[in-house]
């Protein structure tokens, strides 16, 4: 695994030991960034089950000016903790340690809105439809906000939750990733 492109690119990152994540393939992280950006001009990013943090660290490289990334492993931690360091701007990444749905309660007494959610739970934990109303709920999402969800082929979003819509579906093997974007 590796950043891909920006201001950190090529950058290699580690991957969480163990079997308990599944890394987003570079093949895939590329593709997503491909249509989702591919760059940025600043704005916020939150990564509700970080992982290796692959994802924030690339939204950052990429121009996002912070991220927030959350996991409840304690191997996942120490694998974010170790990729934020290999691009040598630490402060630009808030690393929190514990269940996304309690610690976005915690974020939303922040008064900090995202432009960016990534979601990438396990595959046997699928809540994301539940998980975007929270943070529609706690006012965590900006109004221009992209949502990606990273899904196992066989899960079904809905094309409307709230007042995002499904603008983008796309299939890489038994992967599945949906865009959300605000409706018009």
């Amino acid at each position: 695994m590796r950043i891909i492109s920006g201001d950190f690119g090529g950058r290699r990152l580690k991957a969480v030991p163990g079997m308990k994540t599944r890394p987003t393939t570079d093949k895939i992280k590329e593709n997503v960034f491909n249509i989702i950006g591919p760059y940025f001009t600043g704005g916020a990013v939150l990564d509700m089950y970080a992982g290796s943090g692959g994802l924030a660290i690339e939204a950052v490289s990429r121009g996002m000016e912070q991220a927030t990334l959350i996991d409840k492993q304690m191997a996942a931690i120490k694998t974010i903790r170790d990729n934020v360091q290999v691009t040598k701007h630490p402060e630009q990444f808030q690393i929190i340690k514990g269940d996304t749905k309690k610690v976005i309660h915690n974020l939303a007494k922040q008064a900090v809105s995202y432009n960016m959610v990534f979601f990438d739970p396990p595959y046997a934990l699928q809540t994301i439809a539940q998980d975007i109303v929270s943070l529609m709920e706690l006012d965590l999402l900006a109004k221009d906000v992209t949502i990606v969800c990273e899904t196992s082929e066989e899960v079904e979003l809905p094309d409307q939750i709230g007042w995002l819509a499904k603008t983008r579906e796309q299939r890489y093997g038994i992967t599945k990733i949906v865009i959300y974007k605000a409706g018009s």
